[in-house]
């Protein structure tokens, strides 16, 4: 390998990155080494008492999880304030979900052999392009105060007041937020310095006047060290939220050899194919069927296996919660997203028992999936308009992204080689691992309609 260019060339240089390279192949490789040594051999298709979804950001995951695992757990076993720093017990009895962009080394956190992890990927140019309009969208809501100063201030306010966890209390936008909206509270001072009061142009990532450009945004310190390669890092344990130490060292040394990636995408698909389940946005359909298919009958099947009344009660509250989640819950907030804690009750009698038949099927789950999705898309792209008002004509959309350069989009496919190969590995493996799962646990329109039997049966044998 040539190490020569590395610091601009000179045998001197050279001899320093040749040493550079392999001190940092031997934290990586360590690293890998042990991480795969982790991976717990066997069935990681059925699921356990803990289930752990690693939400990587801008897949639509917020989306998947409110309108469906949370419609097939439902709220009684959602681990409390799961976007936030693990707060929660996992040893809890009624704990049994935890959702987070915590990356995987949150397991070190969890009871390994009793915890069952899914994920969602999204193609990474998609992901990228989400991730800039994100970042803006959010910063722009503080425009409508006279400065950054006051905005600052509204900020401290309401992360001390509000219950919930703030969209600025998560990675990672607790690192690009704060930065983005510095930025377009100083390209606002500009304009007014300019006396500029609207700028006209016909390409909505790249009005420089009024929002950072895509093309700058993807080279920025902070981008390339949270959104680019974010998912293979996230699924490695290795993202600047890592729970373990040696995170930084291994994220830095793949970043500055990029030979060096091929040991993190090695461990990053290892643990997809252990996953429970992994869907993909692109086909968010035909995932979100699958995960009911296969992950519904086993949460049933799991619930039903405690013989107590308390088991019963919970598939109780599971229903009666799937029918009261308001989505206008989702979004209750102009600064917030997150989860709070919630209470429920956990009464049950036999005459519930045909009503929590009827509403458990697959076809159910799907149709209050599909009735979710609606209104929850409709008002975030109300809100994303809103929000946009004061930065207008950055109006991002399907078609404006079209216009973006291929000389940007190449950049963005190199800057995330990795996740691109781990994107095709998910896509490509899906059909392979459907196939692995047990067969009664692909038989779950039958299994789920017939609620009786899993009352008596953990194992569906219907």
């Amino acid at each position: 390998m040539d190490f020569a260019g590395v610091n601009g060339g000179g045998s001197v240089d050279a001899s320093s990155a040749e040493k550079d390279f392999v001190q940092c192949e031997k934290i990586v490789r360590e690293w890998a080494r042990s991480a795969l040594e982790e991976e717990i051999e066997g069935d990681g298709h059925t699921l356990q008492d803990l289930l752990f979804f690693l939400h990587v950001p801008r897949t639509g995951g917020r989306t998947y999880f409110h309108c469906l695992v949370k419609k097939v757990y439902g709220a009684a076993l959602e681990c409390p304030r799961s976007y936030d720093k693990l707060r929660f017990d996992p040893r809890k009895p009624k704990c049994r979900l935890v959702a987070t962009h915590d990356d995987y080394s949150i397991m070190s956190m969890l009871p390994r052999e009793k915890t069952s992890v899914m994920t969602v990927l999204r193609h990474p140019v998609d992901r990228v392009f989400s991730a800039y309009e994100f970042s803006v969208e959010v910063a722009s809501r503080f425009l409508v105060h006279p400065n950054l100063t006051s905005a600052t201030e509204l900020t401290k306010r309401i992360r001390a007041k509000h219950k919930g966890v703030s969209t600025l209390d998560i990675w990672p936008w607790k690192y690009l937020v704060p930065w983005m909206r510095e930025d377009l509270f100083a390209r606002r001072d500009a304009r007014k310095m300019k006396g500029l009061s609207y700028v006209n142009s016909n390409d909505s990532y790249n009005v420089e006047e009024m929002a950072m450009p895509l093309h700058q945004f993807i080279n920025e310190p902070v981008v390339l060290d949270t959104v680019h390669n974010g998912a293979t890092f996230q699924v490695a344990g290795l993202t600047n939220n890592s729970y373990l130490a040696e995170a930084h060292d291994v994220r830095h040394c793949v970043q500055k050899f990029t030979i060096l990636g091929e040991h993190v995408l090695q461990v990053a698909q290892k643990r997809l194919d252990n996953m429970l389940f992994v869907g993909l946005t692109e086909k968010h359909r035909e995932s979100a069927k699958m995960f009911v298919n296969v992950v519904g009958p086993q949460v049933i099947s799991q619930i039903a296996s405690d013989s107590s009344m308390e088991g019963l009660s919970k598939i109780k509250s599971v229903t009666e919660q799937n029918s009261l989640l308001s989505d206008s819950e989702l979004d209750s907030n102009y600064h917030q997203d997150g989860t709070s804690d919630q209470k429920t009750t956990e009464n049950v009698s036999t005459e519930n028992l045909e009503g929590i038949k009827k509403n458990m099927t697959v076809e159910k789950i799907m149709e209050e999936y599909k009735a979710c999705i609606s209104p929850l898309r409709n008002s975030q792209s109300v809100r994303r308009t809103n929000s946009l008002r004061e930065i207008s004509p950055a109006n991002f959309s399907k078609e404006a992204r079209l216009l973006v350069p291929d000389t940007v989009l190449q950049q963005i496919r190199s800057l995330n080689s990795l996740d691109l190969r781990l994107f095709k590995y998910a896509e490509g493996g899906a059909q392979e691992r459907v196939q692995r799962f047990p067969r009664h646990q692909t038989l779950a329109s039958h299994c789920i309609s017939h609620m009786f039997c899993l009352f008596y049966t953990p194992v569906c044998k219907c």
